[in-house]
Order: C-alpha cells, then structure tokens, then sequence
C-alpha cells in the first residue's frame, strides 16, 4: 500500500514557523507545573509523602493487526513522510515508536526506554528490547505533535516464531495506550486467530480505547466483496463472547493515491477525528487531574500542619504531666527525709536552723505525721519506708515516659509547607483556570466564559 507523501520541506513547514498549537501548549504547560525540580508539583508532593505522576505531553496511539494490513502505511499517511517501512513482508518484525522531535532521527532500544521511561517494563519482556526502536521526524502535520504513534508487529498464525512473547507485550502496551487502532487486512488475513484473540483480551480492560477499522478497502474488489469480507470479520468478532456487542462499527479505510483513484468510500479522516477526539479528551483529563492533585497536595499540607498542631498540644500536655510526676517522685523521698531527720534532732537545733516561727509552722503540719510514724513498730517503719521508696520509684518511672514527645515540625518547616500551601492554591490553580479558559476558547466565544 503506497500513496503520495509530501517532500520534507512541504512537511517541516510548520516547524520552521515554529507555531505550536493550544493543546500542545497546555499539555506542555502542565507537564511543567508537575516535574519543576523546585516548585514541581511531584517535589511538593513528596514532601508530604504523596506520589504524584506527571501527565504525557502527547497520547499514545498503538496500531496493531495482521501482516501487510497498512499499519505503516497509514503512519507514513498521517505523518506525511516515508517512516515505516512497508510491504507485503513482515517489515515491522518489532516495535517501532514513530513521534515528533527537533530532528530526524532513529534511536534503539535502551535510548527507547531512556525517552519514555514509562515504557521501561518492556525490557522484562525477553528478547523486546533487542526489537524496540524509536523513529524521530520533524513533521507537523495533522495533529503528529501530539502524537506518539506505536507500530507493532505484524501477527499472523501457524508455525511464525516471534523473538519476543508478542501476545503479552501487545496486551501490556495496550493498559498505557490513550487508543488502540485495530487494522483488518481484506486480502486473507484479517480473520487471523491471534489478532482476534489479542483483541478479545484487550477488550475486557481497555474495550473503550479500541476501534476496528478494514484497512486496504480499495483492494477488497467491488462493493459487495467488501460487504462480504466485513460481514465475515464482523461475524468472527460477534463470535468472541467479549466482543459481542451492539453497534459495532468498522468504517473503511485506505490510503489515498492519485495515480490509483478508486471509487471505494474511504473513511480514513475518521481516524484522523478519532485520534483528535482523544487528543481533546487528554487536554481536558489533564486539566481535571491537576485540579484534583492540587486538592491532593492541599489537603496532605493542610493534614499535615494540623497534625502538627495537634502533637504539639500533647507534646505540652506530656512535658506538664511528666513534670507533676516527677515532682511526686522527688517529693515523697524528700518528705521521708525531712520526717526522719525532724525526729532524731532535738527542738532546740531545729529551732536554731529554721528559727520559732519555722519551727512551729513546721510542728504544725509535720509534727502529726512524725508522730504517727513513731508509733509505728521498727518492722512496719521499715515496710512503710520500703513502699514510699518504691511509690516514689514509680513516679520517676511514669515521669520519665510522659516525656517521651512525638516529633513535630520546626517553624522553617512550617513556614515551607505554608509557603507551598499558597503556591499550589493561588499560582497553580489560578494557572490551570487561565490554562482552561484558553482550551475553552477554542470553541466557544468569550461571551459564553462568563
């Protein structure tokens, strides 16, 4: 499948201009907010222990199929540059990422995995990181600056050897993918059992992302041979218990050639609206996500100071209790000592040391408890002293746990968490409405803003 591709010229033509659309810009624009090292939402978030990730700057669109059912050839359509290599041969063997850069460019595996970091768990996969590329161009068109296309191999059934477990890796791709475009091949191959089964699977996670398209429809012959190939995949899809559903759709594509017109519907802007509408979709799930991880972060801070606060409060209420039982503790061996030493000195030393007036005010409130110890037998004196020993043991035990405090937040921290508070809620916040009153804007007029 071969159809006219612009000269690179005509295709970086945008590029030279350097114009980058609203979506593109927000999608970069909140990416931003979230990976600054500094005042990044992802740092902020880690502060108060929450785990943020930062949005893709593009969607992910995977594209899978048969062999020789115009996968490449549709990206070399979209893209307006020969990229793909295409033909009737399995020509896609592994997976190829075909996105947007500043230059052209072709990059393996492990610089693959380097750029999309996301994308890393392939390489448990044995054998796919020997198979995985990456295909820069500097192409504009359409919407490809928002795209990261994912070509993968081609699937066909019988004894073909893979170098990799294909199934798994397509099914793994496909819960990271923002769109999955299935090609069915009219030529013979599109009732293949593993594509479908593939797509069964896919279906019961991710049967929202996908979308069936019959590829080469001009080559299908007239009109009722197409009617008849899609009746017969429709039917082996209806077939599959989770593809069974009503409404299904399957438009019919091919890409264009001016030295080959056919008199074939073709369908192929469908794609280009499908893949629109999911970029629209991101825009606005972007924006809700930062709002809701604004929240996130507020809320963590707001806990997190407020626990502070509290700890504080025990803290102080621990330090005065500890201080009361640690008086107790003090207190009853010094009240021991005072009882024993009054009731061996004479009335005439302690009069000497603390003078008539002491002396009789200590009489007054001492006196009773001496006296009462004295009339104790030498053995109960002994016990009694043994137990207020042990109580005032007690006490300092108690006192020495009541100081254990929890740890709290110093006023610089405090005054961090603050100052972070604020800039999610007033900068942040404020910048993702200007971010959505900008992407609102596009279709509606300011008279319908307000």
């Amino acid at each position: 499948m071969s159809g006219k591709i612009k000269s690179r010229s005509a295709a970086n033509a945008d590029s030279v201009s350097g114009s980058v659309s609203c979506d593109e810009r927000i999608l970069r624009d909140c990416h931003q907010m979230y990976i600054n090292p500094e005042s990044g939402l992802v740092a902020i978030a880690q502060t108060v222990g929450v785990t943020l990730l930062p949005p893709r700057k593009k969607i992910t669109v995977m594209l899978m199929g048969n062999h020789s059912a115009g996968k490449s050839s549709f990206i070399n359509w979209y893209v307006e540059e020969h990229i793909q290599r295409t033909g009737v041969a399995i020509e896609t063997q592994g997976f190829s990422f075909v996105t947007s850069g500043r230059k052209r460019e072709s990059l393996t595996g492990n610089a693959t995995l380097h750029l999309y970091p996301h994308f890393k768990p392939l390489q448990d996969f044995k054998g796919v990181s020997e198979y995985l590329g990456t295909e820069i161009c500097t192409s504009r068109q359409k919407r490809f600056s928002l795209v990261t296309f994912v070509d993968t191999p081609g699937l066909v059934d019988g004894d073909m050897k893979y170098p990799f477990d294909v199934d798994q890796a397509v099914l793994w791709l496909g819960e990271l993918c923002d769109l999955i475009l299935v090609f069915f091949d009219p030529m013979g191959q599109a009732l293949c059992k593993r594509t479908l089964s593939i797509v069964e699977k896919l279906n019961d996670k991710q049967g929202d992302r996908l979308r069936f398209y019959l590829s080469k429809a001009d080559e299908a012959g007239g009109e009722s041979d197409r009617q008849r190939v899609m009746m017969q995949i429709v039917q082996e899809l209806c077939k599959r218990p989770g593809l069974n559903k009503c409404g299904f759709d399957m438009p019919t594509i091919y890409v264009p050639n001016p030295n080959k017109p056919s008199r074939c519907v073709n369908q192929i802007e469908e794609v280009c609206r499908t893949i629109e509408k999911t970029i629209n979709q991101t825009v606005q799930n972007t924006l809700n996500s930062l709002e809701k991880d604004c929240n996130l972060i507020t809320e963590a801070i707001t806990e997190t100071l407020d626990n502070d606060r509290h700890c504080s409060i025990e803290n102080r209420r621990a330090r005065f209790k500890g201080c009361l039982l640690g008086m107790l503790g003090f207190t009853v061996p010094l009240l021991l000592l005072i009882i024993l030493v009054l009731g061996s000195l004479s009335r005439d030393v302690v009069v000497l040391m603390l003078g008539n007036n002491g002396t009789e005010a200590l009489s007054l409130y001492v006196a009773p408890a001496v006296k009462a110890f004295e009339s104790l037998s030498v053995e109960v004196q002994l016990y009694s002293c043994a137990g207020l020993v042990l109580l005032s043991f007690i006490f300092l035990l108690l006192s020495r746990f009541s100081f254990r405090t929890k740890p709290t937040l110093s006023g610089k921290q405090k005054r961090q968490l603050q100052e972070k508070l604020e800039y999610v809620q007033e900068v942040v916040k404020t910048k993702k409405k200007n971010l959505y009153e900008e992407y609102l804007r596009q279709s509606v007029g300011d008279q319908d803003m307000n």
